[in-house]
């Protein structure tokens, strides 16, 4: 269920963690994002900081849909700033890198604004580069922003990508996504306090990427942030019990807030509830 860093790219479904972080500033663990990839194409869940460097590492570890200039489809689960803050470089990194194709963003409500004012922001830079000596003349500068609404959102040939309301905090609108692949459902929560959506979403799907934090160390954070946490996350307790519920076949925790104790730690908090195999991820880590 847990395969190497340095998987091959095969037609399998795998789902590569791009980026397992919060805002904390963990120099081992980049913002948020995960890569379901699918008969070589990479589809992302979320921009968090350093996506873009995390892709090529992934490409240097052998998974090839993961190459820079392959990166042209998000999928956007709130607009927190940890969520997208890497958006730019998503948006523009790989176009220098001879991306020829827009970049589709899909998100909810206010993702197009932000899309837009990026646009607006890098106005200067894309002027330079497009009418300037650099030789890509491309459109791969663009970005088309798709706003959702709970529902299929997208389908190909390779996925159909269904999202699902989630309880985050005071956004109005904040999503988790099921994938379902030739071979596999993946089920990505998002950040979410605990959500009957989850398990519904899931209900015995193979992999089910869910964030958490520790309840154990939950009790060493101001009373403030134990209030915020309560309201907008999910604890290792809570989350054994979604996923007794969900039954998937391998629970994967990302979004760790370890306050203290490490991915050993978290794993043991969820199995006390929970007797399903469950992996805390680090970073370029795949699972299959």
């Amino acid at each position: 269920m847990r395969a190497s860093r340095a998987a091959p790219d095969t037609l399998g479904t795998r789902v590569v963690m791009l980026g397992t972080g919060t805002p904390n500033a963990d120099p081992d663990r980049s913002g948020p994002c995960v890569a379901v990839v699918v008969r070589g194409r990479a589809y992302l869940v979320d921009s968090g900081p350093g996506l873009v460097r995390r892709a090529a590492a992934a490409e240097r570890n052998g998974i090839a849909a993961l190459a820079p200039e392959k990166l042209d489809i998000v999928f956007i689960t709130h607009l927190h700033s940890d969520h997208t803050v890497g958006l730019p470089d998503l948006m523009f990194t790989p176009w220098v890198l001879e991306r020829h194709q827009p970049l589709e963003v899909y998100g909810p409500p206010g993702v197009r604004t932000m899309t837009d004012h990026l646009l607006a922001a890098y106005a200067e830079d894309i002027r330079i580069r497009t009418e300037g000596l650099e030789p890509d003349k491309s459109d791969g500068w663009q970005a088309h922003a798709h706003e959702i609404a709970a529902g299929v959102v997208y389908r190909d040939s390779n996925v159909t990508v269904t999202a699902f309301e989630v309880p985050h905090a005071n956004w109005h609108h904040a999503f988790g996504f099921r994938f379902d692949t030739p071979d596999k459902v993946v089920v990505i929560s998002g950040d979410t306090r605990p959500s009957d959506a989850v398990v519904t979403a899931c209900a015995g799907c193979d992999i089910l990427v869910h964030e958490v934090y520790s309840a154990d160390r939950l009790v060493t954070r101001p009373p403030e942030w134990q209030r915020y946490h309560a309201g907008a996350h999910t604890s290792t307790t809570e989350l054994a019990a979604i996923a007794t519920r969900a039954r998937p076949r391998l629970l994967v925790l990302y979004h760790q807030l370890f306050w203290g104790t490490d991915d050993e730690g978290l794993v043991r908090e969820v199995k006390r509830g929970y007797d399903g195999a469950v992996v805390s991820a680090k970073d370029l880590e795949v699972y299959r």
